[in-house]
């Protein structure tokens, strides 16, 4: 339901996908709706919409399916914390989102235990900032978020993010109500949200300038986007402990290596831009469909474009092949 002058409500027409239900809902931008929802399934559906709600597309290319949630009746009632915020210096525009992450019990396969944990994206990037309530033997059944920004020159007041949520003990019939004060989650917040734009600066300066580019092929795709759009990962320099770090902090690849190789042989080591592959069958494997409950590259299944800069610094002689695998 909306309405533009406070004295009458309309009521849209358009709905999800049925099996889905506890909706949440937030203005992205001008015009334009988002709807997240709990499906028998498993997965939390997103839906967008840019007609008030008339009509509803699943955003499968970004958030939608990317949250796990139990199947079945298990799903029903477990609303999520779904709000927009504007953060850092330059009042970036964000979504945060509240969900119950499940692990079984060792003691009982049958027996999930939910953490309710503090997801921050821009509708591309999305990083777990981490729990919000403790891992007990409590059942997360809702949650919401309260966010209030700071107003700008104001130094009485500062940002204020306050998460409300719902829990119940196994076996009980009542529920118990918390609000707990995220201080460090909103700085964690803030902190990311600075990674990913001195990230977009450094893959900025990939493509070469407007004046730089003059002359270049037709073909260049510098000249006519621009290269951090939909970019939702970069694979670069940050490398130790066999990991090759996402730079926007998200999903980061391992180094992969032959079975003849001995584990801690070193197959790989890291380089100011990227990192170096030693040995038959050294490389790495980025994880983009094997992350268990949450799929923060679910859009991988329909869509993606993978770029690679490769360097080969010596061709073996004879019939040796050269493996490539994404």
């Amino acid at each position: 339901m909306y309405t533009s002058d406070d004295s009458s409500w309309k009521l849209s027409k358009g709905m999800s996908d049925g099996g889905c239900s506890d909706p949440s809902v937030v203005e992205w931008e001008k015009d334009k709706l988002m709807m997240m929802t709990a499906c028998d399934d498993g997965r939390r559906r997103v839906y967008e919409s840019g007609d008030k709600g008339e009509s509803w597309t699943e955003a499968l290319g970004t958030l939608s399916r990317v949250w796990g949630n139990p199947r079945g009746d298990k799903a029903k009632g477990v609303g999520s914390g779904f709000i927009t915020a504007t953060v850092g210096g330059d009042k970036k525009k964000v979504i945060l989102v509240t969900l119950p992450v499940y692990s079984k019990e060792k003691e009982d396969e049958e027996k999930e235990k939910s953490e309710l944990h503090l997801w921050l994206t821009d509708n591309t990037h999305i990083v777990d900032i981490g729990p919000v309530s403790e891992k007990d033997g409590d059942e997360v059944t809702a949650s919401s978020l309260l966010y209030e920004s700071a107003v700008s020159g104001d130094s009485n007041h500062e940002d204020k993010l306050i998460a409300l949520y719902e829990k119940k003990g196994g076996g009980e019939s009542t529920h118990g109500i918390w609000s707990v004060r995220l201080t460090e989650q909103l700085q964690r917040v803030k902190d990311v949200v600075a990674t990913w734009k001195k990230v977009d600066g450094i893959v900025s300066k990939l493509c070469p300038t407007s004046s730089a580019a003059k002359g270049t092929s037709t073909g260049n795709a510098c000249s006519t986007v621009n290269i951090t759009d939909g970019l939702v990962g970069f694979l670069s320099g940050n490398f130790s402990d066999d990991t090759w770090r996402d730079e926007y902090l998200g999903v980061n690849a391992t180094v992969k290596r032959d079975a003849t190789v001995a584990a801690d042989a070193a197959v790989a080591t890291g380089t100011v831009d990227g990192v170096t592959f030693k040995g038959r069958g050294a490389g790495a494997r980025w994880p983009v469909g094997a992350q268990g409950e949450n799929q923060l590259y679910h859009f991988a299944n329909y869509n993606f474009t993978l770029v690679a800069t490769v360097s080969i610094d010596k061709v073996p002689e004879g019939d040796i092949s050269i493996p490539c695998w994404v």
